[in-house]
């Protein structure tokens, strides 16, 4: 069973969940974003250098660190440091990071959570509801490529509850080494290698990294009988399980017509959905992303069987029988 960090909040089941990252443009109006929690949140924390307790061993990034104990009393404000700098993109609040990172408790040096030791980076949104605000204050602002040390009082963490899966008590401070792989946000591509596109029985998808809608040409002859998954732009990262969740822009199409029926690009918003969910909606969303590599741009045909088949959403492009054309490019696997 794959571990879920205790950082994150659940994540809502659907076709997609859509999250707002980066500028505050509108969804189309076939996207459904995240619920909003309803508790309140804390007011923004003063944010001081200090104290932290020194990283004793692990001091490279991607290392996992050794943390001592703290000493004296932690500050009531939350404390941050950048502890190597890094040189890429500046990450803003709501976008998306992929960062290793350790968790332990001021007062003992008992570690309750770590990346490093699962070998698999943490994909989370720094928006409020999605991560604990301690982070969401704390990494704003700091650059890809930097490892951050941060101490966060309950105000900014689990608050005077804690949490007891992880054994905090709600006076527990909390200090994080943290160190920031990549960021993503609703104008990112991917990158990959473009692949050859010869088959002309198959539509042709634009290869731009801009951010902007690819364009899509879809031939005017009768769409595959099978499911068709290729790539635009081949990816060098890890292969996608059938157990994992993906962070993707995409966009879908009609075969007859080519009629946009749902996308990101261009939204403000970036898509997050469960494989395994998506095997209850669009079974052959989900079985042509499988085995696709993170960093990849995809081109899937669904035919009906795998798609709607003749229980289409209402009010759209979709009919009885419609084969479906996704093209999705794999940001991250989560």
């Amino acid at each position: 069973m794959r571990r879920r960090s205790l950082l994150l909040a659940a994540v809502p089941a659907g076709l997609v969940t859509l999250s707002a990252c980066g500028d505050n443009k509108s969804a189309s109006s076939k996207t459904s974003a995240s619920p909003t929690p309803s508790v309140s949140a804390p007011p923004p924390p003063k944010i001081v250098a200090g104290p932290l307790p020194a990283i004793t061993a692990g001091t490279r990034f991607g290392e996992k660190p050794t943390v001592a104990k703290g000493a004296a009393a932690p500050s009531k404000d939350l404390a941050v440091k950048t502890v190597i700098a890094g040189s890429g993109r500046t990450v803003a609040e709501n976008d998306f990071i992929k960062a290793n990172y350790l968790g332990q408790i001021w007062d003992t040096a008992k570690v309750f959570d770590n990346s490093y030791d699962r070998k698999s980076p943490l994909v989370m949104q720094l928006a409020q509801g999605s991560i604990i605000d301690g982070w969401r204050y704390g990494l704003t602002g700091k650059k890809v490529g930097s490892r951050v040390q941060i101490a966060v009082p309950p105000t900014w963490g689990y608050g005077t509850s804690g949490n007891a899966q992880a054994g905090i008590k709600g006076t527990d401070t909390l200090v994080f080494v943290i160190d920031v792989i990549e960021s993503y946000n609703s104008k990112s591509s991917v990158t990959g290698k473009a692949v050859a596109q010869s088959d002309a029985a198959l539509p042709k998808v634009a290869t731009n990294t801009d951010g902007a809608v690819p364009k899509v040409t879809v031939p005017k002859t009768d769409p595959p009988k099978k499911l068709v998954s290729t790539y635009v732009l081949e990816g060098d990262g890890d292969e996608l399980k059938a157990d994992q969740a993906v962070l993707c822009q995409f966009q879908g199409l009609v075969w007859d017509g080519g009629k946009t029926f749902q996308r990101t690009y261009g939204s403000g918003r970036l898509a997050q959905f469960s494989l395994e969910q998506m095997q209850q909606t669009v079974k052959g969303l989900a079985q042509g992303l499988v085995g696709k590599k993170v960093g990849s741009r995809v081109l899937i045909v669904v035919p009906p069987e795998l798609g709607y088949g003749d229980t289409p959403p209402s009010g759209g492009p979709i009919q009885k029988g419609s084969t479906l054309v996704f093209t999705v490019d794999v940001l991250a696997a989560m």
